[in-house]
């Protein structure tokens, strides 16, 4: 795709399309049989989109059973939530519920209930009809509960739809990839990939293409998300601010990211037609101002009407959380301090064309060390408040359990058991405050583990892992629980002000960005360009040599995503036959290590030296780096390793490759791969020592599933007994000094 320096260049197709190529408007439909012979047969499907999609789901979520309980457990979630809130709300009697009054029910046999001195829960609930009368009598409640039971029957509509399609899925797994459902879980998604591509050779599902490529799938799965995730890398969508007091902050939820999506691809006056085609006109250049000020219009009113809903989506915002949480909190009061992946962080950390399973996969293995670099950071002054806040609230809970271990009776006293609860919830809060005393403080190493897994952080981060700013700015992409919490709750009332304002003003710079970085691909409809992975229009010179990128500055994605994605997704798919550009680049990358590797140390001491090895021997690792050709015997680098965890497997001679534990659901184990490319790549780039990309070589043990296409294949290089490549980066620094980055790979 080429597009002019320009912002308001014109859209372009690439230069091998054909106008009849392209899919019918008015196909609608998911799944067309033409039943001529088998009847099993699967021939010219429409919609290969949602085909493509609900066969990765189907994989993903374990087959037809799951899917249909999970989505009749979230029917019955629905149900209950509504009728236990309106029990709660009409046929409960505090008063007496409390004990601040007595018992004024009349029995059903018709005498009152006899004098007791204890209250039992049949007694606080007020009897069916006295329930009913409350309900009738209050306008809201019959209201709301109308609105309740019309969006839950639509739910009962569309999930009785949804089972009929699960179930084509399951037939179309058993009989035309010959995977029966007790084979499912033990299925990779690499595998059924593989057969989907076979499977067009025999009978064309696609009508538009005679082959089908692990991209095409890709693109279509992720044909919006991958836009999405563009979106986020030119910093187009509006979700940072600066607030008073609470400095920069980033606002991303849930509910703003479904009504960004229904906005621009799937809803009424959204952006594509028929969910793979961007609408002609805005193709067009010459109509921008226009269709800006249209699509600022869909904003005011989107924003309009989430406005008008507030009310309801934050009530059941708040009863879901309070179902969900609050018995969580009770039991483990800490976990609203542990950390999760913001939504922004995943889609900021997210490559092109990565599934939600491998995004999925590398996030968790990055988890841990991005815990543990972000609770090294400790306040000794709220330490030091924190210790003695422990000791006092601690004192008193020791002397209400004692007293209660003592004599069960005292737990008859008024609020003994809250003032347990609360001091409870005291202690533990205030233990996350205080640092743990065997903690060594090496920040630097801790965010090189981090780097290692999410594969993406700002060139200031170089050299400042120490400083509050990182940190912060890392606490966007890794948020407290509690934090993603309140942003929920949040999100009713803040989504319409921000689609109404902040994102009405970006409407011209979207659709500018449709425009320019749409392509229409043969047999596949109109993609976002960056998914194409093709360096030359959108590689970043940073990290590229000279010549070998004609991107502006607009064209380029920012920190290297156009290439990581690309060797991320080589790696990922072994048999993707890369474009001429790309196979290039791929071939540079591995030349370029393979003679590096001729002048290599030896291999113990680079691994016990290597700045990276601490990014490979977090805890998080699931195995053991073995010499070659023990067999798990010793370790490679002695029998007591450097570092404490993180293991990674390498082959013996002539055994299997070791696997982590995401070889089998989530495809190919390459962890020690991609954290080898990512860490020294970033270091790499950062120190602008190369200007080209890490040098690291992709090793693959014997067997199709690791290999890149034959023609990329350099020879082995032996190290021992085993054929194991090891890899390594000049330029990687660690604590300002340049050292060798080497890592195994598998």
């Amino acid at each position: 795709m080429e597009v002019s320096g320009s912002h308001y260049g014109d859209y372009h197709r690439l230069p091998d399309y054909e106008e009849e190529d392209s899919p019918p408007e008015d196909e609608k439909e998911l799944l067309v049989h033409v039943t001529e012979g088998l009847k099993d047969s699967w021939h010219h499907i429409k919609n290969l989109d949602n085909f493509f999609t609900k066969i990765y789901h189907f994989h993903q979520k374990n087959g037809f059973a799951c899917m249909m309980l999970s989505d009749i457990f979230e029917l019955v979630q629905f149900l209950f939530v509504v009728t236990f809130t309106t029990f709660l709300f009409c046929c409960v009697e505090y008063d007496v519920l409390f004990a601040n009054r007595p018992v004024n029910h009349t029995h059903p046999g018709g005498g009152a209930l006899p004098e007791r001195n204890k209250v039992t829960l049949p007694d606080a609930i007020l009897p069916t009809q006295q329930c009913a009368q409350r309900i009738r009598s209050s306008g809201w409640i019959i209201f709301l509960l109308v609105m309740a039971a019309t969006f839950w029957v639509y739910r009962l509509v569309k999930v009785l739809c949804s089972l009929l399609g699960y179930w084509e899925i399951r037939t179309f797994y058993t009989k035309a990839l010959k995977i029966p459902s007790d084979e499912l879980c033990n299925c990779s998604w690499q595998e059924v990939q593989a057969r989907l591509i076979s499977l067009q050779r025999e009978q064309p599902m696609c009508v538009h293409k005679r082959e089908l490529s692990e991209l095409d799938i890709h693109h279509r799965v992720l044909r919006f998300k991958n836009y999405l995730v563009a979106m986020v890398n030119k910093a187009l969508l509006p979700v940072r601010f600066r607030l008073p007091l609470l400095g920069e902050a980033v606002f991303l939820t849930q509910g703003l990211k479904y009504n960004l999506e229904l906005l621009f691809f799937w809803g009424p006056g959204s952006l594509f037609q028929g969910k793979w085609s961007l609408q002609p006109q805005y193709k067009r250049a010459g109509a921008r101002l226009e269709l800006a000020r249209r699509l600022g219009r869909g904003m005011v009113l989107l924003g309009l009407a989430n406005l008008l809903l507030c009310p309801f989506i934050l009530v059941w915002q708040v009863l879901y959380a309070f179902f969900s949480y609050t018995e969580v909190l009770k039991r483990e009061p800490g976990s609203l301090g542990a950390r999760r992946w913001s939504l922004f962080g995943r889609l900021y950390l997210r490559h092109f064309n990565e599934l939600d399973h491998e995004l999925q996969a590398r996030l968790s293995r990055g988890y841990k060390p991005a815990s543990k670099y972000m609770n090294s950071f400790a306040s000794p002054l709220l330490a030091l408040l924190a210790r003695n806040v422990c000791f006092f609230a601690g004192s008193l809970l020791a002397v209400l359990i004692a007293l209660t271990v003592y004599d069960e009776d005292v737990l008859t006293v008024q609020h003994i058991l809250t003032a347990i609860t609360l001091l409870g919830v005291i202690v533990t809060i205030a233990r996350s405050f205080i640092p743990d005393e065997h903690l060594v403080w090496c920040p630097e190493q801790l965010l090189q583990c981090v780097l290692a897994h999410i594969h993406y952080m700002p060139d200031h981060w170089q050299g400042n892992a120490h400083k509050a700013e990182t940190r912060e700015e890392l606490a966007q992409l890794f948020q407290y629980k509690a934090v993603f919490i309140l942003e929920e709750l949040l999100s009713p009332i803040v989504t319409p002000f921000l689609l109404i304002f902040a994102l009405r003003a970006k409407a011209l710079d979207i659709i500018d960005f449709f425009r320019n970085f749409s392509v229409e691909v043969v047999g596949v409809g109109d993609i976002c360009s960056f998914a194409q992975l093709d360096i030359r229009n959108h590689g970043n010179p940073q990290w590229l040599s000279q010549g070998r990128t004609e991107a502006s500055v607009y064209q380029q994605a920012e920190n290297g995503k156009t290439e990581l994605s690309l060797v991320h997704f080589a790696i990922t798919n072994p048999r993707w036959q890369p474009p001429p550009e790309s196979s290039l680049f791929i071939g540079h990358l591995k030349e370029k290590v393979q003679q590096d590797a001729a002048h290599a140390p030896p291999a113990q001491r680079l691994l016990a030296e290597a700045p990276l090895g601490a990014s490979f021997l977090s805890d998080e690792g699931p195995c053991t780096v073995v010499s070659p050709g023990d067999g798990g015997g010793s370790h490679l680098w002695g029998p007591e390793p450097p570092f404490p965890s993180n293991r990674l497997s390498l082959p013996a001679a002539g055994g299997p490759p070791g696997q982590c534990p995401g070889s089998g659901k989530w495809g190919p184990g390459v962890p020690g791969r991609e954290a080898a490319l990512w860490a020294a790549g970033q270091r790499s780039r950062c120190s602008r020592q190369h200007p080209g990309l890490p040098l690291l070589l992709a090793a693959a043990p014997a067997g199709r599933e690791r290999r890149l296409p034959e023609r990329q294949h350099p020879p082995r290089r032996q190290v021992g007994r085993g054929e194991t490549w090891l890899v390594w980066g000049p330029g990687a620094r660690m604590a300002g000094q340049a050292q060798d980055c080497l890592a195994p790979v598998l």
